[in-house]
């Protein structure tokens, strides 16, 4: 890319909860590889559970008293992101034993960290360490 090549900014309304967003954004990186367009990501917050209290509750119970799924489907659907994230250098490591957290004060330092020019990197940073090293980020 030259300094003269158009760069756009996208605005990427999304939650560190949401293994649909990170899905969708390496999906748009591949995209805008293929274009060479360049690109200004900012991302913006959504909380998928704002009512979630801050120690967060089981993942697959959550997706069971939220959509209804049973235990089996919830181990497909885990196996079927596993399967998507690894064709997009994505590594879930879903367990049983994941949870799902309240992102809010997350969100408070993505806001702090495009103030610094380091948002992308923090939300890339967050995604990582929720859907690959388990980690707490509320």
């Amino acid at each position: 890319m030259t300094t003269s090549d158009p760069v756009i900014q996208i605005d990427i309304i999304s939650d560190i909860m949401c293994p649909w967003c990170i899905v969708g954004f390496r999906q748009l990186e591949q995209a805008l590889g293929v274009t060479n367009m360049g690109a200004r990501i900012l991302w913006h917050p959504f909380e998928l559970n704002p009512t979630m209290p801050p120690e967060g509750q089981n993942l697959g119970e959550h997706i069971a008293e939220k959509y209804g799924t049973t235990p089996e489907q919830s181990v497909q659907n885990r196996a079927q992101m596993q399967r998507t994230g690894q064709s997009l250098g994505i590594d879930f490591r879903l367990t049983p034993d994941s949870r799902i957290v309240n992102s809010f004060s997350a969100h408070q330092m993505l806001d702090f960290a495009l103030s610094q020019g380091l948002q992308h990197p923090l939300k890339m940073a967050l995604f990582a360490a929720h859907f690959t090293d388990q980690r707490d980020v509320s």
